[in-house]
């Protein structure tokens, strides 16, 4: 193992060892008092079995292992539709397993391609910590003696981590829906996309080209935050080996539900907790994975919030360190042209966690929810005859244009990066970002939403190099929303020779393309930050090479005060989320309503 790795990991604990104590005692004082069933009063058990079968209901009374099921299904969301069915498999698979299991509740679960540039996208962040506290909710009747989640997309796995790690007593496992089949190739998707900013491509031949993109149950196919959240579980151990990329409502998938039961039953009967298995080695593999395969932004924050929820103080610098010495060894779209589909043939998660172990980048001594280290889970489930079988990690990529070695890959150093200056701190996907366009200067024109740039790019007003500023888009202004209606006007900008960037105390999606985007800037315009000082023609340097952004009037912006056009209160349930925007922390500590827990007196 790397002695970076292993610097970087020491610096962790001896920064989390205070708040971690307190954690990992309160867990072991819950899970010492465990089975809390045997302790209920009789009322209260006979309401929570009361629907049952009376097979189930006998074994409920009698104390068999009872899994709670904390579901984000809704028919709406590609991604979660096939988890209509799960309930019953696990249902089915817990009887196998001499256990009983029960939906514990459901928690929303909203689409940001569905929000993208609408009011709803600002509840976006804000649903993580509310889906986070919905599954506490579900689990707060305390009749269960291991979890099953089911979420996939954007800010729900996570919720749903978070909510995990504070019931971290129990046994738990997480369980994918799966990709859909591909669909048009992205480069297709995004030559569309660029047309009809063009006007050169009407409203029907753009529905109909993200109609043949997206078109069937699973998760979208490119490589943004719900696929780059599914990767970061299997490497976390709470996915069974190779399950994370099979497809939907297959014979495969059905199976390996059902085998994800029986590993769970056997961790509640080894009595093999969350907290136990979940660590700061765990974080650690994830933040790795998550550079070396280039992953979505929005992963920054959530691993911080999901980090801190386990009491693990993940800052900037340790990102920042690991990328150091994590090579990307993916290109995936945005950062290539191939999906997610073509990745998984091509090796997927198993050859990459594989190949990055073998470079002594990941700790190979991390536990997963089978017992096992991360060296043994490597071993992927294959299906063959109706039977699970596992087998050895595949060592060779099936294809080196969009899976690579460690020892030989796309780039020496990991696909995100900070960069700092005096007006803050920015996040880089710099693994989408041409060589040649990583590092920008040029005036700032100033907007203030995505509809005002949008106006004057179709004026042909944008005609010269600039970064593009918008402030007032962070979590405490209006819920911090995604920005990914920008990305094919700033890539017409771009492909006409301009040389452009964005920086904003937003976010871009997970899918944000080859525009260098210096997003999350904090801190932000709404808590007094610096990118609300800038003006129409202040020169912006953003320098991923040497991690800066630089403003050489940075004296005269000083003297400033901060301008942003407030956001709107009411409409799409905004007036009920006033309180999240009040509390919500900053991303460097993961944008989070509760960025505290077990904090030392």
């Amino acid at each position: 193992m790397q002695s970076n790795l292993l610097a970087i990991t020491r610096k962790l604990r001896e920064r989390s060892a205070a708040r971690r104590e307190i954690y990992l005692q309160r867990q072991d004082e819950i899970f010492m008092s465990e089975p809390l069933r045997k302790k209920t009063a009789c009322a209260n058990l006979a309401h929570a079995c009361a629907a049952s079968s009376p097979a189930e209901k006998g074994a409920f009374l009698e104390n068999a292992p009872n899994i709670g099921i904390v579901t984000a299904y809704n028919d709406m969301l590609s991604a979660h539709q096939p988890y209509a069915r799960f309930p019953e498999l696990i249902k089915a698979a817990a009887r196998d397993c001499g256990m009983t299991a029960q939906v514990a509740g459901g928690v929303p679960a909203m689409c940001d391609g569905v929000t993208q540039g609408e009011t709803g996208m600002e509840l976006s962040l804000f649903s993580r910590d509310l889906i986070a506290q919905s599954a506490a909710i579900a689990l707060s009747h305390q009749m269960f003696s291991g979890a099953v989640y089911l979420g996939t997309c954007d800010k729900i796995a996570p919720g749903l981590l978070i909510a995990a790690l504070r019931f971290a007593h129990l046994p738990t496992i997480f369980l994918p829906s799966g990709p859909m089949p591909s669909g048009i190739s992205n480069a297709e998707k995004a030559k569309t996309r660029e047309a009809f900013a063009k006007g050169e491509a009407d409203r029907t031949a753009l529905l109909q080209a993200e109609s043949r993109a997206y078109h069937a149950p699973g998760t979208c196919t490119f490589y943004g935050t719900a696929n780059t959240n599914q990767m970061l579980l299997e490497a976390a151990g709470l996915h069974l080996p190779g399950a994370t990329f099979i497809p939907p409502d297959t014979e495969f998938r059905d199976a390996m539900t059902a085998e994800g039961v029986r590993i769970l039953g056997e961790a509640i009967r080894a009595r093999r907790p969350l907290y136990r298995i979940f660590d700061e080695k765990t974080v650690i593999n994830m933040a790795t994975v998550l550079l070396a395969t280039g992953g979505s932004t929005n992963l920054f924050l959530h691993l911080i919030a999901i980090a801190r929820a386990a009491s693990i103080l993940l800052t900037v610098e340790d990102f920042d360190a690991l990328s150091e010495i994590t090579p990307t060894i993916a290109k995936l779209y945005p950062n290539g042209e191939a999906d997610i589909n073509q990745f998984h043939h091509a090796g997927g998660v198993s050859f990459a966690l594989n190949t990055l172990l073998q470079k002594g980048l990941l700790h190979e001594d991390a536990l997963t929810v089978a017992g096992e280290d991360l060296a043994v889970a490597l071993q992927p489930y294959a299906f063959s005859a109706g039977k699970l079988t596992r087998g050895a990690a595949p060592k060779l990529s099936l294809d080196e244009n969009i899976l690579r070695s460690a020892e030989a890959p796309f780039s020496p150093v990991g696909g995100l990066t900070a960069v700092r200056g005096e007006i803050g701190c920015a996040i880089v996907k710099i693994s989408a970002v041409p060589e040649d366009r990583r590092v920008i200067e040029a005036p700032a024109r100033v907007f203030h939403s995505q509809a005002d740039l949008r106006i004057a790019f179709e004026k042909g007003e944008l005609t010269q190099d600039a970064v593009f500023v918008l402030p007032g888009q962070g979590a405490a202004a209006c819920g911090m929303p995604e920005l990914h209606k920008l990305t094919p006007i700033l890539t017409v900008l771009q492909n006409r020779g301009l040389r452009v960037a964005l920086l904003t105390d937003g976010r871009m999606s997970g899918a944000s393309g080859k525009i260098l985007s210096a997003v999350h800037l904090f801190p932000e315009a709404a808590r007094g930050g610096a990118i609300g000082k800038i003006r129409d023609g202040d020169i912006i340097r953003i320098d991923t090479i040497k991690k800066e952004i630089i403003l050489p009037n940075l004296t005269k912006i000083a003297e400033r005060s901060v301008f942003y056009r407030p956001c709107g209160t009411y409409g799409a349930g905004r007036e009920l989320f006033l309180l999240f925007r009040e509390r919500v922390s900053s991303p460097e500590t993961g944008a989070s309503l509760f960025p505290d827990l077990d904090c030392p007196d």
